[in-house]
């Protein structure tokens, strides 16, 4: 009676193989998974520090020092100030005083016309929410209003009283929280920048690298994909918006950064704008990529190697920022862009390649003036960088690539 071997695939060499590598990817997964959960917890110490501060302190000065009853709104006021005031944190903490203020007045007085019941609370939580509408406030001082006026509806049956208390316990909130990001435990505001511009200039070097594997490759997928990634570049733009701001702010109202305020921090804050237009010029470099290779028009050495310098312009940006230092590289990485741009344009192009040149030019000119130049000085450097224009004959593009 013959004897059947082992089923096909489940042991021998190739199975164990399969097995070990299925664990190291499953590995791998769970470690990057991990790193990244890590990382956020990281990123969020200083503010979860800061928050278990000014909640703490708020109820001592509340309770310890000003013998307030019940000073539930001190501790929540200074949470709330402080995690959902990111970058705007005065104004934002002058709003919740006032939220409060209107929750309270909206609560007490319809307590004492309607008293105490669920249906009572709902009509104070539906009257709170159109007062402050109407008042045009932002969302978060709508839903802030309409959360005091639900803890004055449940909170007053048994604790009476309390009206001016719990208006002065949100105040000290909200100045205790002011104090502890401004003096006690001030986030460096070039940490919290660094931290949200690193994703954006990341982002936009990244898709300007894949272009310039496109355009050596005439792989129009490729640039398309690079495209459509730098297009969603919403939540990337919009976390360095607000880390510029809280920079600034940081900058203007902590004494322990005030020596810093027209340095690294303003330059870097002021690159926002200027990132995010030359991120839009990119977008139009790609997008006349496509069109280049789609079309079959020719594509110069020089031309994939301008937006490679490009590419590398702005992660020297971004190392230079990072440190704070003068970014004296990124002008002359930049600069190294444009002047494979005008080999590439003085080579011969076509209509598309012309854009693509003229592209590399305008999106430098941004990074310059991003790193603190002048915008007249940045289109003077950028057109020496550029040299001579003089096409090949032929070449079908207008007789200037840009500005």
């Amino acid at each position: 009676m013959a004897h059947a071997g082992p089923p096909r695939g489940d042991s021998g060499p190739e199975s164990a193989d399969r097995d070990a590598s299925a664990v190291s990817r499953a590995f791998h997964r769970s470690a990057a998974v991990l790193h990244g959960r890590l990382r956020r917890v990281r990123a969020g110490l200083g503010l979860a520090t800061q928050a278990g501060l000014a909640a703490g302190l708020s109820w001592w000065v509340a309770d310890g020092l000003l013998h307030i009853p019940q000073p539930l709104f001190a501790p929540v006021s200074a949470v709330v100030a402080l995690a959902a005031s990111v970058g705007q944190r005065l104004r934002r903490t002058i709003e919740l005083v006032l939220a409060v203020a209107l929750g309270i007045l909206v609560g007490d007085a319809l307590l004492y016309v309607v008293g105490t019941g669920p249906w009572q609370l709902a009509l104070i939580v539906v009257l709170a929410i159109l007062v402050a509408g109407f008042l045009g406030r932002s969302p978060a001082f709508v839903v802030q209003a309409a959360a005091t006026a639900v803890l004055i509806g449940t909170l007053t049956p048994s604790v009476p009283n309390l009206e001016l208390p719990r208006f002065f316990a949100a105040l000290i909130g909200g100045a205790v929280a002011l104090v502890v990001t401004t003096v006690l435990l001030p986030l460096n505001p070039l940490r919290v920048i660094n931290r949200a511009a690193g994703p954006a200039l990341d982002l936009l070097a990244e898709q300007l690298d894949a272009t310039t594997t496109a355009l050596r490759e005439r792989d129009a997928d490729r640039a398309q994909s690079a495209l459509d990634r730098l297009r969603d570049n919403k939540k990337e733009i919009g976390a360095f918006v607000e880390a510029a701001q809280a920079a600034r702010e940081a900058g203007t109202l902590s004494p322990v950064y005030w020596g810093s305020r027209d340095g690294p921090i303003d330059r870097y804050a002021d690159a926002v704008d200027l990132v995010d237009r030359a991120m839009r010029n990119s977008g139009t470099l790609i997008r006349r990529s496509v069109t280049l290779i789609e079309d079959g028009e020719q594509v110069p050495e020089a031309m994939p190697a301008a937006v490679a310098s490009l590419a590398g312009a702005v992660r020297v940006l971004r190392r230079e920022f990072t440190r704070g230092a003068e970014p004296q590289r990124a002008r002359e990485q930049s600069l190294r862009a444009v002047c494979e741009a005008g080999k590439a344009y003085r080579a011969g192009v076509g209509f598309s390649g012309a854009v693509v040149v003229a592209q590399v030019r305008t999106a430098v000119s941004d990074l310059l003036v991003a790193t603190g130049l002048e915008q007249e000085e940045a289109n003077r450097l950028v057109r020496r960088a550029f040299g001579p224009m003089r096409p090949s004959a032929g070449s079908g593009q207008p007789s200037r690539a840009a500005r």
